[in-house]
């Protein structure tokens, strides 16, 4: 049963966002470079755009994962609140209005 709070308690994996922002800056520097020595502004400029991305990300990454840990639940937890046994709340049937 899901709650709909999964995305204020999801999780990232920042360790692997990292590689993969290093990974597509590494690239994204190769192909300015490359673009630039070739004469193909508009590539090189793309992947400039590219580049500014994917250090940002880096920086965001870095900044989260030197904040450190937050609270995150043991494996005893589960991951939504648990759904009540007991009765649904009592409701008044709806009231019709007579003409």
């Amino acid at each position: 049963m899901r709650t709909g709070s999964e995305p204020v308690t999801a999780r990232s994996a920042l360790r692997a966002r990292l590689w993969l922002s290093v990974w597509g800056l590494a690239w994204a520097v190769f192909g300015t470079a490359l673009f630039a020595l070739l004469g193909r502004p508009g590539w090189a400029a793309a992947c400039g755009v590219v580049w500014l991305v994917a250090a940002v990300d880096m920086v965001v990454i870095i900044r989260h994962i030197r904040q450190g840990p937050h609270f995150q639940p043991g494996r005893d937890v589960p991951p939504y609140r648990p759904v009540d046994i007991g009765p649904p709340p009592y409701r008044r049937p709806p009231r019709h209005r007579h003409s």
